[in-house]
């Protein structure tokens, strides 16, 4: 008898999950991901803030299953899904047969319809978008200090982060601290008082997902290392030099980093499936696509409705989700009744700076260091490899006891042209406009 095949499209939390669950169990499995590499998401907005190298959070596929004899990965981007034929087709045409399907695609960046705003915000979502917004940030301070006129140098040292999750929230701290403890010593000819950081959010606290009081002591905490909250507030427009607000605000700056919200991964728009309102793929409470024979959907792709609600986009429900999934297959190939998937919501975290975040575990709240310290153990523990662990600790040990943010170089790859034995390049959605757009 066949072993049966388990193809997973992803490789981010629930993907990686679910592959290392069937790890050394009776299914040939088959990882596919446009990139080939694991990417701790938590940390990005550090690679960006020039605090981390990319391979500090970043872990190649490869690494993560080279004792695991029955999981193998494939580099490839996936255009759809046959399941009628059940076979997952690639964009270089393969087509690639599996008796279980699961799609952990994730998201994408979310512009919420405003064309300008996607045009020119810089976004924070993988490791391209990550260092062209550290490459910006340099050259803005760059610029500034070149430039004569002072309504030109105001523009470049005036930044928004539009987003008050903790993606934004924590940006922007990161952001503060490089100008307030270490550009402040590289640039005297600037006046680093003047720089502006201007953090805005829709909703009337920052951290809505967590409580009303961890919401007003994380703003309290970003207004005391000057930045600016605008609460209630959404952008509207934008241009290379100016962001509009709804508040009839106009900041003039040449930087817009939009971490504002996500949205499901195109697939979820492509492959013939019944999607929320969300947009996300419907799933069971076993979280098989509705609808589809062997075809399971998880994280930010997939729409489990609990308490009335969506699983919110984030990394712990995906992780659940990818477990579960595993074992739903591994109980369906021994015929055994299935179990309903419920997600557990074990807290929430976020770093505002240094001796300072926000923590919220059931009905207990931690702030200030203690919080902090919670926040530097548990995104320790989390990084896949001991050596991206000994990397990122002595990362942050060295801007501890230095003040020193030490990846500062404005550097990128160069992209030949591509001849008949270059494989295709693959690059962020956000790359993608900016080539389309000059």
């Amino acid at each position: 008898m066949a072993i049966p095949r388990v193809v997973i499209i992803g490789a981010g939390f629930g993907g990686l999950q679910c592959a290392r669950r069937l790890a050394g169990k009776p299914v040939d499995v088959l990882l596919i991901d446009k990139n080939n590499y694991h990417l701790f998401t938590p940390l990005l907005y550090q690679v960006a803030s020039s605090l981390l190298n990319p391979s500090d959070i970043a872990y190649p596929i490869r690494a993560v299953f080279r004792h695991a004899k029955n999981v193998r990965f494939r580099v490839a981007e996936v255009t759809a899904v046959d399941f009628d034929a059940k076979v997952v087709k690639t964009a270089d045409g393969t087509g690639i047969p599996y008796d279980y399907v699961v799609i952990a695609a994730g998201s994408a960046t979310n512009f919420f319809g405003l064309a300008t705003v996607g045009q020119v915000a810089q976004g924070l979502k993988d490791l391209p978008e990550a260092l062209e917004l550290r490459n910006h940030i340099l050259r803005c301070f760059e610029a500034a200090a070149g430039e004569c006129d002072e309504a030109a140098r105001r523009k470049w040292l005036t930044f928004v982060v539009v987003g008050g999750g903790p993606t934004g929230v924590e940006y922007a701290g990161a952001l503060s601290e490089l100008v307030r403890l270490v550009l402040v010593h590289e640039y005297p000819e600037l006046d680093l008082s003047a720089v502006r950081i201007v953090l805005i959010e829709a909703m009337g606290q920052v951290l809505p997902l967590f409580s009303e009081t961890l919401g007003r002591d994380t703003e309290a905490e970003l207004e005391k290392r000057g930045i600016e909250v605008r609460l209630n507030t959404r952008v509207v427009d934008a241009s290379d030099e100016t962001v509009q607000l709804s508040s009839g605000e106009r900041i003039e700056t040449k930087t817009l980093v939009w971490a504002a919200g996500v949205k499901p991964a195109v697939l979820a728009a492509v492959v013939d499936v019944s999607r929320s309102r969300s947009g996300r793929i419907e799933v069971d409470k076993f979280l098989r696509i509705k609808g589809r024979q062997n075809a399971f959907a998880i994280g930010d792709i997939a729409s489990y409705v609990q308490d009335g609600g969506e699983v919110p986009m984030l990394s712990a429900p995906a992780m659940q989700e990818g477990r579960h999934v595993a074992d739903t297959i591994l109980r369906a190939m021994r015929g055994e009744a299935l179990v309903p998937f419920h997600y557990r919501h074990k807290g929430a975290m976020a770093t505002i700076g240094r001796n300072a975040a926000v923590a919220q575990i059931g009905r207990m709240s931690l702030t200030g260091f203690v919080g902090w310290v919670a926040w530097l153990l548990l995104h320790l523990y989390s990084l896949i490899g001991f050596r991206n662990r000994i990397a990122v600790l002595l990362g942050w040990a060295w801007n501890y006891v230095w003040y020193d943010r030490p990846v500062r170089i404005i550097v990128r790859a160069n992209e030949h042209a591509p001849n008949s034995h270059s494989p295709p390049l693959i690059v962020s959605q956000h790359e993608s406009r900016k080539v389309a757009n000059g």
